[in-house]
């Protein structure tokens, strides 16, 4: 007997959500990126992603953001891919912290764990983003 594997749409719809910028917001971004991940069965690190979201959420909380942020979990062409929009138009800058910060080394994380990562301009400020390459062996 043939059986074939379900096809993994290649693109799926993105999921927006408006989120209020206060101390709820990072876990509310997490839990909407972990249930994204289960549903449409995406194959990367979902403790990976959730930290990665929790940073750029936080981030835009802490510097940046008034009133909402905007979440967006895309996934396209073997990307997963996370965009955090907030209300300011300073570009994200890793710095180089000590190793002994208690802060300043969400970018940097970012960079390293992500496939990859940016910012770009929005009508309301501007949404920072990072990408996860779909695991090879899932």
């Amino acid at each position: 007997m043939d059986t074939m594997a379900p096809i993994r749409p290649t693109v799926q719809r993105p999921h927006r959500i408006a989120l209020s910028a206060g101390p709820a917001a990072a876990a509310e971004a997490r839990r909407q990126v972990r249930a994204a991940i289960c549903a449409w069965g995406v194959p990367v690190d979902p403790d990976v992603a959730v930290l990665l979201t929790s940073e750029l959420v936080t981030n835009a909380i802490r510097h940046e953001a008034s009133g909402t942020i905007m979440l967006t979990i895309t996934c396209i062409c073997g990307l997963l891919r996370v965009d955090v929009g907030d209300t300011s138009r300073c570009v994200p800058v890793p710095v180089n912290t000590p190793a002994d910060a208690e802060a300043g080394r969400g970018l940097m994380l970012v960079a390293g764990l992500s496939t990859d990562w940016g910012y770009h301009q929005t009508p309301s400020g501007k949404a920072v983003y990072f990408t996860l390459a779909f695991e090879a062996d899932a």
